[in-house]
């Protein structure tokens, strides 16, 4: 025969019994389209009967092109979300084992790290210490020789006194007791003179409360958190933080006025909260140190011989003091019944304006009519700089202030007739520069709540927030002209503020909310 000729045979193929009836499992041979159902011979004459389009699948697969098409279109979608699921959960479950090792990783990373910390501290505390060991002991050293030296002057003296009583004439006694009467004088006071300084010395490191770990096992106390996240999508980026708008709302405020004992006007140039809640205020113009109870009425006061100028709170009871023309920091101990003593006198090399605590041990300083204008300030008067390019400037006094971030280790730096606050990142040495028509001849500033920045603005007669990356963000007009000084207390819940105004003068306490 012709190949041409020749018709297609069907060809048999195994559809591994897709073709037969799930009920009465015979060949597949009828479709129903008024249920859209495949319907062997008997479930066409038992179960569609009263139907009315059962027709056979042969004249009805002709018609079915589309549908293979439709079918071939939707698998491959299917196939390709799965594939999708597969990918994903793969990459998922990769991610997981690495975020694993990596919680390993980052602990030991941090425990190398602590202890370089703690090996740095050893160090440092170490050198400190063993400076100021030496800085005492040469005092010590030299008290005892003087003291020493006074026992054998006096030990001299009697044996003197008893060869003359037993062996000399009257006449030589009496000279005797007139010649040494001046001699032992002398004697008496410079050892009286030392008796008056007699101090016991002690040297102790104790770490902050938040160091201090309770004696439980690491598994009642991890110093971290382990964090477990679900997220929908990787792509999903934080939001920043958004800084807390400080709110001032006035407690209490009264005028300050000129007393009797007054020779002018107070001007209070230094204002610092004790821990207690008692507020310390230093007078520049009368030369005092005053003590304040919540409701701003007088319970201590201390007459100076000098005018202070800025006052910062070292301890429960302690309070240091800076001069406006004098190179030293004096420490007055305030008991609490409010009794104020000059306990310590600390000499420096230069003149401090401003003053505010950096650690347990030092100050961070403001200088007046130096180049550098901030300097740290040890407890016992050592005095540094900090590792940072300060501009080659001098600031007169009453032009600049300055305070420290302890958190972020910065230092806020005003520049008056500038209208300038500046922000130093001690870390990476660069700073950020703030101006802004709210921000007029600023004077007192001080590190308020979440670290924001809280600046005196004379000129507009307010108290500006500055957050720390340098966005000015909210301004507060004050009930009094030309605001100085400003402190805050130590639980960073109220403020107190005083102002320059003559014949206008005002001290207040304000309570901050959000």
């Amino acid at each position: 025969m012709n190949a041409k000729e020749l018709k297609a045979k069907p060809v048999s193929f195994d559809m591994k019994g897709l073709d037969q009836c799930d009920q009465h499992y015979k060949d597949l041979e009828f479709f129903c389209e008024d249920e859209n159902q495949l319907c062997c011979s008997t479930c066409a004459i038992v179960d569609h009967r009263k139907c009315h389009s059962v027709a056979e699948i042969q004249k009805t697969a002709g018609r079915s092109v589309s549908t293979r098409s439709k079918l071939k279109v939707k698998l491959q979608e299917i196939r390709k979300k799965a594939e999708t699921v597969v990918k994903y959960t793969k990459s998922s479950k990769e991610r997981l084992n690495k975020d694993v090792k990596e919680v390993t990783v980052k602990i030991t990373r941090m425990r190398d790290t602590v202890m370089k910390m703690f090996d740095d501290l050893e160090v440092s505390v170490a050198k400190d210490a063993e400076s100021f060991k030496t800085e005492t002991l040469d005092k010590l050293t030299m008290k005892q020789s003087n003291s020493e030296k006074h026992v054998a002057d006096a030990t001299k003296s009697l044996e003197t006194i008893d060869n003359v009583h037993q062996k000399g004439t009257p006449s030589q006694q009496f000279i005797l007791e007139h010649r040494m009467k001046k001699q032992v004088d002398e004697l008496s006071r410079n050892v009286d003179k030392e008796c008056q300084r007699l101090e016991t010395v002690t040297v102790s490191f104790d770490f902050d409360e938040t160091l201090k770990l309770p004696p439980l096992p690491t598994s009642d106390y991890v110093p971290g958190q382990l964090t477990i996240k679900y997220s929908l999508s990787e792509d999903v980026k934080p939001i920043a933080p958004i800084d807390p708008i400080v709110k001032l709302t006035e407690i209490t405020s009264i005028d300050l006025k000129q007393t009797g004992d007054d020779v002018q006007e107070p001007l209070y140039t230094g204002l610092n909260f004790l821990p207690d809640g008692r507020l310390v205020a230093v007078d520049n113009g009368n030369m005092k140190c005053l003590i304040y109870n919540e409701k701003l009425k007088i319970v201590g006061l201390y007459q100076l011989s000098y005018r202070p100028k800025c006052v910062v709170a070292v301890s429960e009871e302690e309070v240091a003091i800076t001069s406006t023309n004098q190179y030293k920091i004096d420490f007055l101990r305030v008991n609490k019944s409010n009794k104020i003593t000059l306990f310590r006198t600390c000499k420096v090399y230069t003149q401090y304006e401003s003053i505010c605590p950096k650690d347990e041990r030092h100050f961070v300083v403001g200088t007046t009519d130096e180049i550098r204008p901030v300097r740290i300030v040890s407890l016992s008067g050592d005095e540094k700089d900090f590792s940072i390019n300060f501009p080659n400037k001098k600031y007169p006094i009453g032009t600049s202030v300055c305070t420290y971030i302890r958190n972020s280790d910065k230092v806020v730096l005003t520049e008056r007739y500038e209208h300038t606050v500046y922000i130093y990142d001690i870390k990476s040495n660069t700073r950020v520069v703030v101006k802004d028509d709210q921000i007029n001849e600023p004077r007192g500033v001080i590190i308020g709540p979440s670290d924001c920045i809280l600046v005196c603005s004379k000129g507009t007669n307010s108290i500006v927030q500055i957050s720390q990356t340098g966005r000015v963000i909210s301004s507060y007009k004050l009930d009094m002209k030309y605001p100085y000084s400003v402190c805050v207390s130590k639980d960073k819940s109220v403020i107190s503020v005083t102002n320059s105004s003559s014949g206008g003068l005002k001290l207040q306490l304000l309570k901050i909310t959000f």
